[in-house]
């Protein structure tokens, strides 16, 4: 997923239209009966959505579910808010799938994130008479979805509208709120890692009469001579008056956060001004001294952090170790601490040195968790998908399990393993 999607996005003209009605909620309307609800057990499958289990076994309650990756995880965008996205190319028939099931497994993989500010993608590509759910589902779906998933939500971008899903919103505006209606967003095309629907982006751009094409990215201007942001550990090593392996964007973040952060409550959970976050990038791109103590603001700080480890090149602990991490919950317990040595003595220096300051200070934030609230498990899944991702840039459901329960053992063992 492209980080440029998520900054280019900017409100579709029909979403502001539909926000300007006078929308009533839903427990204002009277339903009508139908066949099929989600019983009781069905309901409760949610509490049993194990959010650690790196490769869902044939046994698992969403088995099913999951092997289709109709539902991703791609990562965080430039802002350092998760990304969800629901794939309606990936859906079977009707026949093939449950998708009470499928409901559940959505709200259950949301309920690992929505605690923090993030984003949905529905990429309605691909979606058809033999695959497409029931109004009585996107009942439900909105009536299981409520204001804890609702209030953190910054968009819900869907691409590839058709007629039906445009008629679809005007049915739906009497039971959407006027809040919620407003973080809709229309997106006719958008380049993605899914394959389908880059191919069906090409096709509506030769299908132009008037041969416009769609707005798309810009391109990438060229790197600054003083850059940080995006710039690989080695050279940023280089740069450096002292060499040191630790980059002045970590150490400015970490230094200012331990002073003033460590007793934040959901410190890392929280969002910083759009601005004031491109701002700060841009002092560091051009080889100013940034002083988070006179901005005062904690938040932007971590959020900076966060942006930084997710722009490098390569993630911090590198794509080499990619396969052993991800695998590295069928390693023994008790020999769990020496293979964690072993990879970490095999990270090039400047990747080491900087993985072992970083865990330094999150065992100090962990330290603090009955007043900021952030255990080892909650650093884990902030932190994971910004301290290992795949080549193609994705984090799917499958891999993001792995990575965090990887993440929060190395915190749990860090005064072993950086000894």
């Amino acid at each position: 997923m492209s980080s440029e999607l998520l900054v280019d996005l900017g409100e579709d003209p029909s979403t502001a239209q539909l926000g300007q009605l006078k929308l009533t909620t839903i427990e204002d309307q009277q339903w009508p009966a139908d066949e099929t609800t989600l019983s009781k057990s069905e309901t409760d499958m949610s509490q049993r959505f194990d959010a650690d289990s790196p490769h869902l076994s044939w046994d698992h309650p969403f088995y099913d579910i999951a092997r289709h990756q109709i539902i991703e995880v791609a990562g965080d965008d430039n802002f350092g808010r998760k990304v969800i996205v629901f794939n309606a190319c990936r859906m079977p028939p009707h026949h093939q799938l449950d998708h009470h099931k499928l409901l559940m497994y959505l709200k259950g993989t949301l309920d690992q994130y929505v605690e923090s500010d993030y984003t949905l993608i529905y990429f309605h590509h691909g979606l058809t008479s033999e695959n497409k759910p029931s109004l009585s589902w996107l009942r439900d779906a909105y009536r299981e979805f409520d204001r804890k998933y609702k209030k953190n939500i910054k968009a819900l971008y869907i691409v590839h509208p058709t007629m039906f899903i445009k008629t679809l919103l005007i049915l739906f505006k009497p039971f959407i709120s006027l809040k919620f209606g407003r973080k809709i967003n229309l997106r006719e095309s958008a380049e993605s890692f899914l394959p389908p629907v880059k191919e069906y982006d090409n096709k509506l751009r030769a299908s132009l009469k008037s041969g416009a094409e769609p707005p798309v990215s810009p391109l990438h201007s060229p790197p600054l001579p003083n850059q940080v942001f995006g710039v690989p550990l080695a050279i940023l090593k280089q740069r450096s008056q002292d060499e040191d392996p630790v980059p002045v964007v970590m150490r400015d973040t970490i230094n200012f956060l331990s002073e003033q952060g460590l007793e934040i409550e959901g410190i890392f959970r929280r969002s910083a001004n759009v601005t004031l976050v491109k701002q700060t990038q841009l002092q560091y791109n051009s080889g100013a001294t940034v002083n988070f103590r006179e901005m005062e603001d904690v938040h932007l700080a971590a959020v900076i952090l966060k942006t930084f480890l997710r722009e490098l090149p390569e993630p911090l602990l590198t794509y080499q170790l990619y396969n052993d991490i991800v695998n590295f919950s069928s390693v023994p317990t008790d020999s769990q601490v020496e293979q964690l040595k072993t990879l970490m003595e095999s990270l090039p220096e400047e990747n080491n040195v900087s993985l072992r300051y970083l865990i330094s200070f999150l065992a100090q934030v962990s330290a603090n968790s009955e007043v900021n609230k952030m255990t080892n498990s909650n650093l884990a899944v902030v932190f994971g998908p910004n301290l290992l991702w795949g080549r193609d840039n994705a984090m799917s459901l499958s891999a993001i399990g792995p990575i965090n329960n990887f993440t929060r053992i190395l915190l749990d063992q860090q005064h072993l393993v950086f000894t």
